[in-house]
């Protein structure tokens, strides 16, 4: 991905090294205090390495019930980060940032793009307490994404999803949640959410999520079209991400059985395939999961 000396986005906010803000962990309250950014998951993974504990069970901690929210984030000025990793964030935001722009221009409304927040550990947010352990995700009560850059290593080393474009990939995911909530999606799915059982919950999570890929497909064409930065071997990058962090490969990797009712992001096939069903023609109307007979 040839993404040096690319514009970089003025909409960063880098709080590392502050330290989060401290006491309590808890879930992200997304989509109705239930769903989990791109990395919510790989949580319970990490979990049933490290403590031999069901990843089903995390998940269910995860759900927003026990969240604890702080006092909002802390203030910090948007600046430019120096060091690599940032900057390379940083251009893939303002990518999406043009993208985005101008196809909402072109669907008469107006793209109002997020901040997205750099951070270390744990973090306050609209949506409750933060950590470093949820992977990264997208907050609709403050319009942000936030990040911990340590999660890009998570993904290389230990979920075998390396590559910049794998990394641009989860970014253009979150970014795809906040055009939703733009476009009023996710209020409908929140207000939905209230009403249904648990299984339906999830069921219905998984078209967010699914949809949210093919936004991050749609980004991806438009984006090449504009800028031609993708080399050979990127979008082979981001298939083997998506597949990575598919749920049912999450569920065997973890030793236990695969349980497709606990489902909230999809299989590793169907984000595949909604991701490349959005990078196709990059037209957002082949991105409505919720009409979808079949995932």
């Amino acid at each position: 991905m040839k993404w040096e000396g690319q514009r970089e986005s003025d909409n960063v906010e880098d709080a590392r090294g502050g330290g989060g803000g401290g006491g309590g962990g808890g879930g992200l309250p997304m989509l109705g205090g239930r769903g989990l950014g791109i990395g919510g998951i790989v949580v319970a993974l990490l979990a049933s390495w490290i403590f031999g504990v069901n990843p089903l069970t995390v998940l269910g901690l995860l759900d927003g019930s026990t969240v604890q929210t702080g006092g909002g984030p802390r203030e910090v000025a948007s600046t430019k980060p120096q060091d690599q990793p940032a900057k390379f964030v940083s251009v893939v935001l303002a990518d999406t940032e043009d993208v985005w722009t101008q196809l909402f221009k072109a669907a008469g409304k107006t793209y109002q793009a997020p901040k997205l927040r750099l951070f270390t550990g744990r973090e306050p947010t609209a949506c409750g307490q933060g950590s470093a352990a949820m992977g990264p995700f997208y907050c609709p009560g403050d319009s942000k994404v936030y990040i911990d850059l340590s999660f890009y290593q998570t993904l290389r080393d230990r979920l075998g999803a390396p590559g910049d474009f794998a990394q641009a990939y989860v970014i253009a995911h979150e970014v795809g949640h906040h055009v939703q909530h733009l476009l009023g999606i996710t209020q409908k799915v929140d207000a939905a959410r209230r009403t249904q059982s648990e299984r339906a919950a999830n069921a219905l999570s998984v078209r967010v999520e699914l949809q949210a890929d093919c936004f991050a497909g749609v980004w991806t064409h438009h984006s090449q079209q504009s800028k031609g930065w993708l080399e050979a071997g990127d979008v082979d990058e981001a298939l083997n991400a998506a597949a990575q962090i598919g749920d049912d490969t999450l569920q065997r990797r973890a030793g236990g059985e695969v349980v497709p009712e606990s489902f909230t992001h999809g299989t590793s096939e169907q984000r595949q395939r909604w991701f490349k069903r959005g990078m196709a023609q990059g037209d957002l109307r082949d991105c409505d999961t919720f009409s979808a007979r079949q995932l």
